[in-house]
């Protein structure tokens, strides 16, 4: 395995050694990218027990939740590009206008050079390695930087990657605050950056210095509005899904319910309901539930739970770091718990009385990376798309629309920049070069010094 203490000269050299094999040409062979999708393909599939149990010991996610999130939706990432690889690859043959005639125009994908993947530690596999994917097959050299926050999936990460891939190639790069800062100080060709907004903010900043270009993944308040013209069984069941799901730690789970006066009453008891279903009279001894993943953000979310009127949970335990899944009713558009992603196991409840007003409360909000609607009127839903700016999201359900690579994932405004999963992750990780191709068989002598076409005839001809 390669050491890696995370410090600047270690940062340096890295970085230098991956300049010098990407000069080589050697990763814009399709055999070559081939070849290394399959690598990680088998090593995730060879060992997703390492990856399962590194992940129960940083959050206790349950065994299902993780495989699905963490593993399986990487794997099915990976096959996806294998599978469209080469058909990504191939130049596009674009129009040419006719005051171009002959010539023919081309689109050619070609690699940004070295690029610097920073990972979040909500779901500190999948959020490392779906961007690496993408990386890889649009012929990059990446550094891997995983969260310190999951010390146990970075450190498997650190074992797949620099035990099996060549360093000068890819590597992961494990450390704290300092190396983040280390690796923030060097020039790369692209950042993709996972996280909070506020150390987005600092990765632009830093990223701007070299004017390197950035993808950023971030977050916000995510609505989920609820009306009456829906079936409301199956509503409350994949909105306590969606939420509780990774114990709230999801960048897309449903931040604050928007739920119709007249059917609140109804929501409510059935959205209790599925709690109770789902996670028994003492969620505390569930296998279904995770744990938050640090006393801080465990401190964090306690000074939450006094926002309104617990309706079900509100129980802790911080020698445990958990924390009930809550529902709290009665919260006031100013509450603190309104004023920041909550992304944890709480979920306030607002009412509105026409869908008018819910747009308006969620457009007075800043953008958000996603939005639920839970409704079959049609001219809702396209009121809400029409209306109301956002990432992504889903009608009818939640957070689903993470699962289909057809599908761009990103952000719009403070929720984030540039977008990923499928052949959005290739193009992230490309540059589109244009070119224009001529013949020498016709060369027109109007196009040069001394002019001699009279400016009407240059109009009608272009025109």
């Amino acid at each position: 395995m390669v050491a890696i203490t995370g410090s600047s000269i270690d940062v340096q050299s890295s970085i230098a050694k991956q300049r010098d094999f990407f000069a080589t040409g050697k990763t814009k062979n399709y055999d070559f990218r081939l070849a290394q999708l399959k690598k990680l393909l088998d090593l995730i599939q060879g060992n997703d027990q390492l990856i399962l149990d590194a992940v129960h010991a940083d959050l206790r996610k349950p065994a299902i939740e993780a495989y699905g999130s963490e593993v399986l939706v990487t794997l099915s990432e990976i096959k996806y590009a294998i599978k469209h690889l080469q058909k990504w690859m191939k130049p596009q043959k674009v129009g040419t206008p006719i005051n171009l005639f002959p010539s023919s125009s081309y689109i050619y994908t070609e690699p940004l050079g070295v690029v610097l993947i920073v990972a979040p530690w909500n779901y500190p596999f999948a959020l490392t390695i779906q961007p690496l994917v993408g990386a890889i097959a649009a012929g990059n050299c990446a550094i891997l930087k995983p969260s310190e926050h999951t010390p146990h999936t970075s450190a498997a990460i650190a074992k797949l990657i620099n035990e099996n891939f060549d360093p000068s190639f890819i590597i992961a790069i494990e450390g704290g605050i300092e190396t983040n800062q280390a690796l923030l100080a060097e020039k790369f060709d692209h950042i993709f950056f996972t996280g909070g907004t506020a150390i987005g903010r600092i990765v632009m900043e830093a990223a701007a210095k070299h004017l390197t270009p950035v993808t950023l993944e971030l977050g916000g308040k995510s609505p989920c509005i609820v009306d009456g013209e829906c079936d409301l069984d199956v509503a409350a069941k994949r909105i306590i899904w969606g939420k509780f799901y990774n114990a709230g730690q999801t960048c897309v789970a449903p931040d604050y319910l928007l739920v119709q006066q007249k059917i609140k009453p109804v929501l409510i008891e059935k959205l209790v309901g599925c709690v109770k279903t789902f996670f028994g009279d003492n969620p505390q001894q569930s296998p279904d539930l995770g744990r938050i993943v640090t006393d801080r953000q465990f401190d964090r979310l306690v000074g939450l739970l006094d926002e309104g009127k617990i309706l079900i949970g509100g129980n802790t335990d911080k020698s445990d770091r958990f924390i009930s899944p809550t529902l709290i009713d009665g919260v006031s558009p100013s509450a603190k718990i309104m004023e920041e992603e909550i992304f944890g196991p709480i979920l306030p409840i607002l009412e509105y009385d026409q869908i008018s007003d819910a747009i308006a409360f969620v457009n007075a909000q800043s953008k958000p990376l996603a939005l639920y609607l839970f409704s079959n009127n049609k001219q809702n839903q396209q009121k809400i798309l029409q209306e109301v700016s956002f990432g992504g999201g889903c009608f009818n359900d939640t957070i689903m629309h993470l699962g289909n690579p057809e599908l761009p994932f990103g952000g719009v405004g403070d929720s984030g920049m540039g977008g990923y999963h499928g052949k959005a992750t290739f193009d992230t990780f490309s540059h589109r070069k244009s070119v224009l191709k001529n013949s020498f068989r016709f060369d027109l002598k109007w196009r040069y010094p001394p002019y001699t076409m009279n400016l009407d005839t240059l109009k009608k001809f272009i025109n």
